[in-house]
């Protein structure tokens, strides 16, 4: 009786502890789609639609972008930080590759060799053509839309101005909170620096109705779309949403959007990840 019952404990451990999938998983949120319920969102309204997707509990970590591609350019070091000073093609990248060692399927096909000819950004001195496999499970950038619908809180949104909440110190960083003290007045970039103002470990903050962390402030994060789609620019700059350490409180509002030429690196600039649902 004794031998069975230690049989069956060691079987439950093992079960416990095995495969990576179980864990990836648990670092990701199922969103369940539908129209836009957030009376605060740019979408709201609108007939758009979302699909039901995954998405990040937290912005990826210097720690997992380490494990993945080898190295950390982050200038605010912490293994539980979110990675910045990375570009959305360093992200896309990022994405393949960790798709890759998960044995997911791609969902970027990057060409390093031919230039984007849509690419119109006179800054962006990389301008790789990037193409989608749709259908594919690997990880991904979320779009505009799927980005600011989770950040609203879905289908369980509140419809809080900020990502979780009315107050924006409770749910993300900024240039007024980020330092060692709390900031007033307009925004400074000298009062900024003199408070040793910066990123965050991610997760410090109040989630949002969907458990999500860091949408609103800590590091700006990018999205797969260009900027202004539909008008001259739309190929110019891609989109980022969220703000940042030393963004203004305006930025963290879900519906803000932000832009950036996708080469560009900054220390308030990282990613969270997405993939489709099964």
């Amino acid at each position: 009786m004794k031998k069975s019952v230690l049989i069956l404990f060691f079987l439950v451990v093992l079960i416990q502890n095995s495969g990576c999938s179980s864990k990836a998983s648990d670092e990701l949120v199922f969103i369940e789609g539908g129209n836009f319920v957030n009376t605060h969102s740019s979408f709201y309204g609108e007939t758009t639609e979302i699909a039901d997707f995954y998405i990040g509990k937290q912005e990826v970590t210097q720690r997992e972008w380490s494990a993945v591609m080898g190295q950390n350019p982050s200038e605010f070091k912490g293994d539980t930080r979110p990675v910045e000073s990375v570009s959305w093609y360093e992200a896309i990248e990022y994405c393949n590759k960790r798709s890759e060692k998960e044995g997911k399927e791609l969902y970027y096909n990057i060409n390093k060799e031919q230039v984007d000819s849509d690419n119109t950004n006179e800054f962006d001195d990389v301008k790789w053509l990037v193409t989608i496999n749709q259908d594919a499970d690997g990880y991904r950038l979320p779009t505009e839309a799927e980005w600011e619908y989770a950040a609203g809180g879905g289908q369980k949104s509140k419809s809080y101005l900020y990502s979780g909440s009315g107050i924006a110190e409770e749910v993300g960083w900024y240039w007024r909170n980020s330092g060692k003290d709390l900031l007033s007045g307009d925004w400074s970039w000298p009062a900024i620096s003199a408070n040793n103002s910066s990123t965050k470990a991610v997760g410090s903050c109040k989630p949002n109705e969907l458990g999500l962390y860091d949408m609103s402030g800590n590091v700006r994060e990018w999205c797969f779309d260009w900027y202004g789609e539909g008008d001259a620019n739309s190929s110019s700059s891609r989109v980022t949403k969220g703000g940042g350490w030393i963004g203004d409180v305006s930025c963290l509002e879900p519906s803000f959007r932000g832009k950036f030429e996708a080469n560009g690196k900054g220390s308030d600039q990282g990613l969270r990840i997405c993939r489709n649902a099964d």
